[in-house]
């Protein structure tokens, strides 16, 4: 269960009934706050993995951000593309929970992303 302090995000026990359980063994699932998230974002521009993961996790569990599949799906894509494993699942499992639509958006997002801070 994610502590007590954070107040928003899906507990771990809430995402083991959405997705795939085995996901969530090793997974890093401390809170994410603001100054985190801001942190994860200048790493990312680096193209750090781990920060570009973190994003996906804060995006696709609504930590210090709203949840928002199509931002989380492209950071996971990101993390992916620099070697993450536990990236590549979990992007899996949110493509699972969007459209065709929003699966493009979130890798023409990558893209955008990747022209800039390549």
């Amino acid at each position: 269960m994610l502590p007590a302090a954070c107040k928003t995000g899906l507990a771990v026990d809430e995402l083991s009934r959405r997705w795939d359980p085995a996901l969530l063994q090793g997974a890093d699932m401390a809170c994410i706050d603001i100054d985190s998230l801001a942190q994860f974002e200048r790493e990312a521009k680096s193209g750090r993995p781990e920060a570009l993961y973190n994003l996906g996790l804060a995006y696709s569990t609504g930590q210090g951000v709203d949840v928002d599949y199509i931002a989380a799906h492209k950071w996971f894509n990101l993390a992916a593309m620099k070697g993450s494993e536990i990236a590549k699942n979990w992007r899996a499992q949110i493509s699972r929970e969007m459209n065709s639509n929003q699966i493009a958006e979130a890798q023409r997002l990558a893209r955008e992303w990747l022209s800039v801070f390549r």
